[in-house]
């Protein structure tokens, strides 16, 4: 996998670009990626950093547009409530806190901690 910041995408080609506050795609879409072209489809991990604009409807929006388009998971983090809410594929959400592991095995690897996430 590899990571970026405000990565930027097309979920669909007809749409406008958007960008992830983090995403990781595979390092097979990234090489496939021009210097010069958008990821096309959404990146297989989408990271929002939640901001206090964010209304729930537009991150529900956004998430479900990735999640058609691409992506694995979406992660909505929440820095006021040191929360991390997680939706899956198959359509669950999953609400992570101070305390609790969130896995990764979808990424190749076990788990990272919300503590270490927020410190």
């Amino acid at each position: 996998m590899r990571f970026v910041w405000r990565l930027s995408f097309r979920a669909v080609p007809e749409f406008d670009i958007r960008a992830a506050d983090v995403g990781a795609v595979s390092r097979k879409r990234a090489d496939d990626v021009g210097e010069d072209d958008d990821l096309f489809g959404a990146p297989e991990l989408v990271i929002e950093v939640k901001s206090p604009w964010n209304t729930k409807k537009e991150l529900r929006e956004r998430a479900a547009l990735c999640i058609t388009h691409g992506s694995l998971e979406f992660w909505v983090v929440d820095d006021k409530r040191q929360t991390i809410t997680i939706l899956s594929r198959e359509g669950i959400s999953t609400v992570y806190r101070p305390g609790d592991s969130v896995p990764l095995t979808a990424f190749g690897s076990d788990s990272i901690s919300v503590d270490d996430i927020f410190a």
